[in-house]
C-alpha cells in the first residue's frame, strides 16, 4: 500500500462527532467535550496511549476547512511542523505559516500530502475533508474513536443519503478505557 490517508474521527455511537451548536468558543459543541475524554489516558501505555502516539507519528495533515478555523488553525503548528493541507472552497490569499497551504482541488491535496508525509500515514480531519477524500476515492482508513455516549444531535460523520454505497473492512479495534479504537479500510 501507498502511504495510507488515514482519518482520524471521536465519534458517539450515534455517529456524531461533535455536539450542537459548534462554533468558535465551543468547537466541540454542547457535550461534544466527552468525545475526547479518553484523550486523558494519551500517555499511557495503554490502547489510547498506542493510538494517540500514532497519530503523532503521521507525516502531514488534511483538514478540512471548517475545522482547521475552529482548532485556531493549530496556530500553524497540528504537531512537529508537519505540513498542513487544507481543502477549502475559498483558499486565503495570505497563508497563515510555510507548512499551511490550501487546496480546492481534493486529488492534488491527496497527492502532495502523500508525497510530504514520506512513509509516514497522513492523518485527516474533520467531516468534510474526510467525505471530499473518499468521493474521490483518496481516503484508505477510517481510524474511529467510538465513545459510548448518545449525543442526540450535533455534526455527523457522514450525513444521511448524501454518500455512496462504501464497503469497510475491520482491520484492527482496540478497547481503551471508555473508547474502542476501530480501524477500518476503505474497500475500493
Amino acid at each position: 500500500m501507498t502511504t495510507p490517508i488515514r482519518l482520524y474521527m471521536s465519534m458517539s455511537l450515534d455517529g456524531f462527532i461533535a455536539g450542537p451548536d459548534d462554533r468558535p468558543g465551543q468547537e466541540l459543541g454542547r457535550n461534544g467535550g466527552r468525545l475526547f475524554n479518553w484523550l486523558d489516558h494519551r500517555l499511557s501505555p495503554g490502547p489510547s496511549g498506542q493510538v494517540y502516539a500514532e497519530a503523532l507519528a503521521t507525516g502531514a495533515i488534511i483538514s478540512g476547512r471548517r475545522t482547521f478555523e475552529l482548532a485556531g488553525r493549530w496556530q500553524g503548528d497540528h504537531h512537529d511542523g508537519v505540513p498542513i493541507h487544507v481543502l477549502t472552497h475559498h483558499p486565503d490569499d495570505d497563508v497563515p505559516s510555510d507548512n499551511t497551504r490550501f487546496f480546492t482541488d481534493v486529488v492534488a491535496c491527496a497527492d502532495e500530502a502523500r508525497a510530504a508525509s514520506g512513509d509516514r500515514a497522513v492523518m485527516v480531519h474533520g467531516a468534510g475533508a474526510a467525505q471530499a477524500l473518499l468521493q474521490a476515492n483518496q481516503l484508505d482508513e477510517l481510524e474511529i474513536h467510538l465513545v459510548p455516549v448518545l449525543l442526540g444531535a450535533g455534526r455527523r460523520l457522514f450525513g444521511s443519503g448524501d454518500s455512496e454505497h462504501v464497503e469497510l473492512e475491520l482491520v484492527r479495534q482496540l478497547q481503551g478505557e471508555g473508547v474502542i479504537h476501530l480501524r477500518y479500510r476503505v474497500l475500493k
